[in-house]
């Protein structure tokens, strides 16, 4: 279908599904009930999505939801983020932000205080001045973009992240492509059917986009529609920013504790498990938290390297690190007795 009509086809397929319920659009999903007492009836009855990116929000940020339709998932992610947070919601169809926006007093006098708000635009086109935001969520709408527009809406989400920010997608994946008749069955398309990605261009679009670290968060394990043979199902993915930014060498070394053989990261390193790797200060950084966190050990240099005196480091290769290199040239395995390693120290 042309833009134009995909555009058109959502939006009155949504604009539908703001004055009236829609089942048929809903993938069903559990969420905590705890949030949605404070929810009013209207907004649940017009949420339309296939997951719950809001659990893996988290006290005091800063969220974006794109798509946010009546709010449903803007309104749960408020009463996670807590009076300290703040929490957007953009969504391109009227008639939706308008349920989300008279409903929004409602919520913060139930909850004690109002952190949300409300814009009308394309999830695509993000000039809206937002910027340096902690997490990206949405819940079933990329699939409803165009493909020509996807590569704009993927590096939008990575510009408005703040660096070490992520974006938590979930969203209808196939698990093979979908062929172009079914593209251009208006109902399908606008049903969060045949735009769907193909589960690996899902993953691969955060990776040219610049993300590092995705990992599936969620992933139905039985398909909402099967379609002349193919499966769509719902599958949450988060995806991390944060890996722009020189390489330097700064004598730092990694150990992957495990279970894995080996590994490849998404750089390209090939890293054994338990040997000595160097790695440029960048990679050290990013090994040390979400979603690498536990998974290796960090070794500093005995004697640290400072920032202004770090010479450009080949990432290009991997480079096993001898001891030495981290422990100093002048360093000495004894100092004042016998080393238990020298014949008959140890009895």
């Amino acid at each position: 279908m042309p833009l134009a009509d995909i555009d058109r086809v959502v939006r009155e397929r949504y604009t539908e599904g703001a004055r009236e319920p829609a089942a048929e659009l809903c993938c069903p999903v559990e969420y905590d009930p705890k949030h949605l007492c404070a929810i009013p009836t209207e907004v649940l009855e017009r949420d339309y999505g296939c997951g719950d990116p809001s659990r893996y929000v988290y006290p005091g940020e800063t969220v974006l939801d794109l798509g946010c339709g009546s709010g449903k998932i803007c309104f749960i992610a408020s009463q996670v983020v807590g009076p300290v947070g703040r929490v957007i919601g953009i969504d391109m169809t009227s008639e939706m932000i308008e349920v989300a926006r008279r409903n929004a007093s409602i919520v913060a006098e139930e909850i004690g205080y109002g952190n949300v708000e409300f814009l009308r635009g394309r999830i695509q086109d993000l000039a809206l001045g937002l910027e340096s935001l902690d997490v990206v969520v949405s819940n079933c709408v990329l699939n409803l973009v165009p493909a020509a527009d996807r590569p704009l809406l993927f590096a939008e989400i990575h510009r408005v992240l703040r660096p070490g920010g992520r974006a938590v997608i979930s969203d209808i994946v196939s698990d093979e492509p979908v062929p172009q008749h079914l593209q251009e069955d208006a109902e399908l398309w606008s049903g969060c059917i045949s735009g769907a990605f193909t589960e690996e261009a899902f993953l691969a679009a955060f990776d040219e986009a610049g993300f590092y670290g995705m990992r599936i968060r969620e992933r139905q394990r039985d398909p909402w529609r099967s379609i002349e043979g193919i499966e769509f199902r719902s599958t949450t993915v988060e995806a991390f920013k944060g890996k722009e930014g020189p390489c330097l060498e700064r004598l730092q070394t990694v150990v992957y504790k495990g279970p894995f053989r080996e590994i490849l990261d998404d750089d390209g390193h090939r890293i054994e498990r338990g040997r000595r790797y160097a790695v440029c200060d960048k990679t050290f950084r990013l090994l040390g938290r979400e979603p690498y966190a536990g998974h290796f050990e960090l070794i500093e240099p005995r004697e640290e390297v400072p920032l202004e005196d770090a010479s450009p480091f080949d990432c290009s290769r991997d480079t096993i690190r001898h001891p030495r290199e981290t422990k100093g040239e002048d360093y000495r395995l004894t100092t004042g007795g016998p080393s238990c390693c020298e014949p008959g120290s140890c009895g």
